[in-house]
């Protein structure tokens, strides 16, 4: 078991590894436009759902026979809040309203989940985090001017929409982030590794359950080139971003308190613009620059808030992933 310092530098580069993942996550929209928010989520987390069940094979046996009725209804939940619903909304807010907006709301993730996480029994008071949150708003605020007050070749009507599928995302991944940790408190004999390829067999469920759905609204005539483009697209971010990406996230959810773990989420805003920046060949506006710096200040503000908090509110003891 690492040291309390060492627990929380390896669970902060989780956090980052996992953010630079599912950062891809905002560009799969684009790369494979010519699908609709639903077809991308089927595909995607059909996928996760696979290779999901052929890692944990081996293990599945000693595995469900540890697990309850109550694990299952979790795992359910966990699958829909974090994985099914909040791809198909997060997919409807890139395509309607655009990568910069969608980014923008998901970057109050880490406000809301320290918000909640600073009412855990001896976590860090909400005071002494009030200048990483600061941080973090202002850098939201820069992201969100930039996108608000650019021109735009997009309908208003479709920016709203937009931004509302964008705050539904932001509430449904906020309920995952929280309810995942307190999972992971509880299911002791499960790895991080492990419970996530779990809840990747059950949004792999969910997926099926979702395409009589999608034959009943109608799929769109593609090409062998657009449907080449959507498996590999479909594969590499179930691949890169689900497996590893979740792989990671819960490996960092035990190793740091819960106040400390919502601030990581910025990294996937931080990587998903880079993603942008690199796709449209550009560098960041002074507004762009000013809200990285922000929202870097402002986690490393979070991380020396909890160095100073004694004692340290550090790792559950848990099996090793």
């Amino acid at each position: 078991m690492p040291n309390e310092s060492g627990s929380l530098v390896l669970g902060v580069l989780c956090g980052a590894a996992a953010g630079a993942l599912w950062g891809l996550v905002f560009l799969a929209p684009e790369l494979a436009r010519a699908f609709g928010p639903l077809e991308l989520t089927i595909g995607r987390y059909l996928a996760y759902g696979l290779i999901s069940a052929v890692l944990i094979a081996p293990r599945w046996r000693g595995l469900a026979a540890t697990l309850g009725a109550g694990e299952w209804r979790a795992l359910a939940w966990l699958a829909l809040s974090g994985n099914t619903l909040y791809y198909i909304l997060l997919a409807s807010s890139v395509q309607l309203g655009g990568a910069a907006i969608t980014a923008l709301v998901i970057g109050f993730l880490p406000v809301v989940v320290t918000i909640v996480g600073s009412r855990a029994k001896d976590a860090v008071p909400l005071a002494r985090l009030a200048p990483s949150l600061l941080l973090c708003a202002a850098g939201a605020v820069c992201i969100g001017w930039q996108a608000l007050f650019l021109p735009s070749t997009r309908p208003v009507s479709a920016q709203l929409a937009g931004l509302l599928c964008a705050i539904g995302a932001l509430a449904s991944w906020g309920a995952y982030a929280v309810y995942n940790n307190h999972m992971l408190a509880r299911v002791k004999t499960v790895s991080s590794h492990d419970w996530s390829l779990l809840i990747g067999i059950a949004t792999g469920v969910q997926s099926l359950a979702l395409i009589p759905l999608a034959l009943l609204l109608g799929v769109r005539g593609h090409g062998a080139g657009d449907w080449a483009l959507f498996v590999a697209v479909s594969a590499g971010v179930a691949v890169f971003a689900s497996i590893v990406g979740n792989a990671l996230w819960n490996r960092m959810s035990r190793l740091l308190p819960l106040t400390l773990s919502g601030q990581m989420i910025t990294f996937e805003t931080l990587f998903a613009l880079l993603y942008a920046f690199a796709w449209e060949h550009r560098g960041p506006t002074a507004l762009e620059a000013a809200a990285f710096v922000l929202v870097v200040a402002s986690v490393v503000s979070c991380i020396a808030a909890h160095r100073r908090k004694e004692p340290f509110v550090g790792p559950i003891p848990q099996p090793s992933s």
